[in-house]
């Protein structure tokens, strides 16, 4: 029986051993998604293009316009970025007052299961 591999995990912490701190595949597919949306483009030495950059958007006026944009932006980054991780089934972003809701649904490779996703911001 193989023991389960770990992942740094994101954000970069140490933990109570003093050692990088680790995660397990599920929090680590999380991680990679929330990386992808948050990353501006420009951010990563090696990787210039990675990333959606949806953080730039934080100071854009909040609509329904606003809202189709980041859907825009955001699945063609985890389209791009994690095709080897995560097949994206829906994204759904909805402005609420100030906040953006978004919600992706998505299907892990490895395991073929359906997951789920909301971050608001």
């Amino acid at each position: 029986m193989s023991t389960p591999a770990n992942y740094i995990d994101y954000p970069f912490s140490v933990d109570s051993r003093g050692r990088t701190s680790t995660t397990e595949v599920d929090d680590h597919v999380r991680d990679l998604i929330v990386a992808v949306l948050f990353t501006n483009p420009g951010e990563r030495v090696c990787l210039p293009e990675f990333g959606c950059g949806i953080r730039q958007l934080v100071f854009a006026p909040n609509s329904d316009l606003l809202a189709s944009a980041t859907e825009a932006l955001a699945a063609a980054a985890l389209n791009r970025w994690l095709i080897d991780w995560i097949t994206v089934e829906k994204l759904e972003v909805v402005p609420v007052e100030e906040t953006l809701r978004i919600r992706i649904s998505y299907i892990r490779r490895d395991t073929q299961e359906k997951e789920q996703l909301e971050i608001v911001r």
